[in-house]
């Protein structure tokens, strides 16, 4: 029994010794001329790789660098660089006929450069086209058969940098960093799960886990997917997300799901805002804005429509729908908003967001607001319009019967610490050069009621003209119904009352010719004898 044992363990010894001597009589730098042309093949982009090593116990070769060429109509640089790859071999048939059968890929650290073109075109879209590299450089390259025949157990990405950005474009590149992707039973030919997490320079967080396949023969970027989707506090004005679009900021925050299939993706989740600003000289948002939507997003043609867009602001429910288009390094927009019976306190949080101020120290409290708008234009450029409307509400801490008496003709005028507002309604024109309104019509009970309009610059400056209609009583019945004119500038914060003294002369002139045509149509009559009673 002790001499079986010996022969065992004797067996088993030389057995590893054998395996262990392996990688010094099997060269795998001689495997690489073949894994690079294989793989180049493959991917139809040049391959190279660095010094191999044979790795036995692991059953593995590593290669020291790693580089893949980009499509030469994008970029002339590499489309991956890496530390190190690693691949995962069956040794039997390495050992016995020194034959390679990768069965998994590990890449470490790469470094990847997506780019995509004016027409919408990735440079990896032509990822397997044999012919990539010898195909001329074009501004659009035309769609070619894949030939990616790839197949293999674990295809593996650990601590990736994605960088994201357009040809000839002049934005800031969205980079993913920490980037960790993992492909299970992968097959061009098959579906498979995939796995992907990755940190945003500039602060947020990605994560998207489904299956996706088989890959487009014609366009790799188009390939069927489903996948879960979830993204936390991804910072808008940091991250480069928005591209050239400052103006834009906040956290946002979104979980969903999407699926794609024949160039048209679908998808559909909830998003949540903080701290948002929507245009240059706005302040953010001290309440969380959500948006539950479905978006029906065409891949080829870089357009979509936004069929559902529920906006809450606590109470608030708006309805935002329409379509979206890219344009350049930007998108533009044909969308209408519509809300109606909003609670003003809560609607009141996104006014700074929007540029609107208020004078210093007052706030909107009660009541309720309609409005109806377009939004239309660039992102950087947007143009808002419409009618809105407030009801019953109260501009508490201003004292507009106060600021109004400083005109002289308005002297005595009843004040009060707070304004009461019946109803202020006006057509509106947000765009990024200011505010102007229209048919601006506000009624204040302890007054009376004010008409007119004008602008509000992207500095915050006012220009209005306006009269006041006011209620007789008191000094103010010396008035009579004679619409008062006056101005309203200064700023947002600081609003300035003055008589309007061209409208007042114009008032006056008219007058007088009244009078001169009465007195001259009194003469005319005693001149002509006018008639007798």
């Amino acid at each position: 029994m002790k001499r079986v044992v010996r022969w065992v363990a004797l067996t088993v010894t030389v057995l590893l010794l054998l395996v262990l001597s392996v990688p010094f009589w099997i060269d795998a730098n001689n495997f690489k001329p073949l894994l690079e042309t294989n793989l180049s093949k493959a991917l139809g982009r040049e391959v190279k790789l660095g010094d191999l090593k044979l790795t036995i116990l692991s059953g593995s070769v590593t290669a020291n660098d790693l580089a893949v060429g980009d499509d030469p109509a994008f970029n002339k640089d590499a489309f991956v660089k890496a530390k190190s790859l690693k691949l995962q071999v069956e040794l039997w048939p390495l050992i016995r006929s020194r034959q390679l059968n990768v069965t998994g890929l590990a890449i470490d650290q790469p470094e990847i450069t997506l780019l995509q073109n004016a027409s919408g075109r990735w440079n990896f879209s032509s990822m397997g086209a044999s012919s990539a590299a010898a195909r001329p450089q074009t501004a659009d390259p035309a769609p070619e058969k894949s030939n990616l025949d790839l197949s293999m157990k674990l295809v593996k990405i650990t601590g990736g940098r994605f960088s994201m950005g357009k040809t000839g474009g002049h934005a800031k590149p969205l980079v993913l960093e920490a980037v960790n992707m993992e492909l299970h039973d992968f097959s061009a030919a098959s579906v498979f799960p995939f796995s992907f997490s990755a940190k945003v320079a500039g602060g947020g967080d990605i994560r998207l886990d489904g299956k996706a396949g088989p890959i487009d023969n014609a366009d790799v970027s188009l390939t069927p997917a489903q996948a879960s989707l979830k993204v936390a506090r991804l910072d808008l004005a940091h991250s480069g997300v928005m591209g050239d679009t400052p103006d834009l900021a906040g956290l946002i925050s979104f979980d969903g799901s999407f699926e794609s299939k024949e160039g048209v993706a679908v998808a559909a989740g909830r998003l949540e805002a903080e701290q948002v600003k929507l245009v240059r000289n706005g302040t953010p948002a001290s309440s969380t804005l959500e948006l539950d939507f479905g978006v029906q997003h065409d891949l080829r043609k870089q357009s979509g429509l936004v069929q559902r867009g529920d906006i809450h602001i606590g109470k608030v429910l708006a309805a935002l729908t329409g379509s979206y288009t890219q344009q350049g390094e930007t998108a533009a927009l044909k969308m209408t908003l519509a809300a109606h019976n909003m609670p003003v306190t809560e609607l009141a949080a996104m006014l700074p967001p929007l540029g609107i101020v208020l004078p210093m120290g007052s706030s909107l409290q009660g009541g309720t607001a309609t409005a109806d708008f377009t939004i239309n234009g660039p992102v950087d450029g947007l143009v808002i319009a419409g009618a809105m409307a407030f009801q019953n509400t109260k501009l508490a801490g201003f004292d507009l019967g106060k600021k109004m008496s400083t005109i002289e003709r308005l002297a005595g005028i009843k004040t009060s610490p707070d304004t009461e507002i019946e109803t202020l309604s006006a057509k509106v024109r947000m765009a990024p050069e200011g505010i102007s309104t229209e048919e601006m019509k506000l009624v204040v009970p302890s007054m009376g009621e004010l008409n007119g309009g004008g602008t509000v610059s992207a500095a915050r400056e006012l220009d209005f003209k306006m009269t006041a209609a006011v209620h007789a009583g008191g000094v103010t019945s010396l008035l009579g119904n004679t619409p008062i004119p006056f101005l309203v500038a200064g700023t947002c914060s600081e609003p300035v009352f003055r008589p309007d003294l061209k409208a007042v002369a114009k008032e006056e002139v008219k007058n007088l010719k009244n009078e001169a045509g009465k007195a001259a149509g009194g003469l005319l009559k005693g001149l002509l004898g006018g008639k007798h009673q």
